[in-house]
């Protein structure tokens, strides 16, 4: 798939609203981890336990954030469409995912090395404090979701 849009990575970066009001080096950081990648509909972005190596906002299409199932199909916890941010264990050791990601139709990202982040918040003890205070909340957010989902479908025998 084509990318339909050419990047100023510092620019879009500075108007997200998970980096809005972070410093100008900050966002210069950022966009130096930053590329723009596809994704074809069912093309997974992770797997659950795998290595959480980058993080993800969604430009364009719609990726299903997913948990695993033994039997049947997986728990849809969220969908991330436009301008949502996708994925929070590259920060937070030890660095797997804990859901999956699908794309649901012809999808594109920008997506950001961890491992150059992680790097960067180690350097810079600042960046490292506004990133996760940002990504804490779409970490909560994520679990919330995942919690409510679970007691929507879940049916323990005997309880009616």
């Amino acid at each position: 798939m084509k990318s339909s849009k050419s990047f100023d990575f510092v620019d879009y970066l500075k108007t997200h609203s998970i980096f809005r009001g972070m410093s100008e080096e900050q966002i210069k950081t950022l966009a130096a981890s930053a590329s723009v990648r596809q994704y074809e509909p069912g093309a997974c972005l992770f797997k659950q336990g795998e290595s959480a190596d980058h993080c993800y906002i969604v430009v364009s299409g719609r990726v299903s954030v997913e948990i695993p199932s033994i039997y049947g199909p997986p728990l849809i916890v969220q969908t991330i469409a436009d301008e949502g941010v996708l994925g929070w264990s590259w920060l937070i050791p030890p660095y797997q995912w804990a859901f999956e990601a699908i794309a649901q139709n012809p999808t594109e990202v920008i997506e950001f090395d961890g491992a150059a982040l992680r790097n960067a918040c180690e350097s810079d003890p600042a960046l490292g404090y506004q990133l996760m205070k940002r990504f804490a909340g779409l970490m909560s957010q994520r679990l919330h979701e995942a919690r409510e989902k679970m007691m929507e479908n879940w049916s323990a025998p005997g309880f009616a």
